[in-house]
């Protein structure tokens, strides 16, 4: 049964414990769970470690369970956004396990299916697969992957039901489904809570969630806002600038 919370700090209330790992859906800023996050940072629990592509950017999104020193390690496969994360990992202060991107995603999915692990060619030969069991099939050598299972994942989503089903918008869906599927415990946060969605529109089944909460409306952040000039509003040739 899906519990519905009024609130994040609700919707977290005896979940959370010093060192769990902890899965995060989102791409940069895109399909983050912000109010959950700022919902973990609130709570002060320590040495987390977190599952995520990426840990937002510095002062946003994960970036702030960095800025409160709450983060031991970080399986993740990309840092590129964040100086902060950049620099404790330089420092020695935070433990990193990097992954190739596609091989993260199939890790939490592979958890939420109940694969143990699997074998992809994808890092053979290179410190990705250090210490890791390889097989050969087909005369190609292959690396094994754990598949991984979060003591709590944490999503966002377009919509969700009063039974846990969810639905995902555009580019905001990327890692969300996986690491819905990849917890112990699941918890959305859904911008349009709903009484029950079609199920031919259900992306993420409400077997997987735990529990949901209204999302707090707010401004979406963009890492990087690119603009140029609309076509139409460049000047004509012949004409004064």
């Amino acid at each position: 049964m899906t519990i519905t919370a009024s609130t994040a700090a609700e919707a977290l209330d005896g979940l959370l414990t010093d060192g769990m790992l902890i899965a995060v859906g989102g791409f940069g800023l895109s399909g983050i769970p912000t109010d959950l996050i700022e919902a973990v940072r609130d709570s002060g629990v320590t040495e987390l470690v977190v599952v995520s592509n990426n840990m937002g950017v510095d002062g946003k999104g994960l970036g702030l369970l960095l800025e409160n020193k709450q983060v031991r390690k970080v399986i993740s496969s990309y840092v590129g956004e964040n100086k902060l994360f950049a620099q404790q990992y330089l420092d020695g202060v935070l433990e990193v396990e990097f992954n190739p991107q596609g091989t993260l995603a199939e890790r939490l999915r592979a958890g939420g299916a109940g694969i143990p692990a699997f074998y992809t060619k994808t890092g053979v030969g290179t410190a990705v697969a250090e210490g890791k069991p390889t097989a050969e099939f087909d005369g190609m050598v292959y690396v094994q992957e754990r598949g991984i299972v979060a003591d709590l994942s944490l999503v966002h989503a377009h919509t969700g039901d009063a039974h846990g089903n969810l639905v995902y918008r555009l580019a905001a869906r990327n890692f969300n489904p996986a690491v819905a599927s990849s917890g112990k415990v699941t918890v959305a946060e859904v911008e349009h809570l709903v009484d029950s969605i079609d199920p031919e529109r259900v992306m993420t089944p409400g077997v997987y969630v735990d529990r949901v909460v209204p999302w707090v409306e707010r401004i979406k952040d963009i890492e990087q806002r690119t603009v140029r000039p609309r076509p139409d509003s460049a000047p004509k040739q012949g004409a004064s600038a």
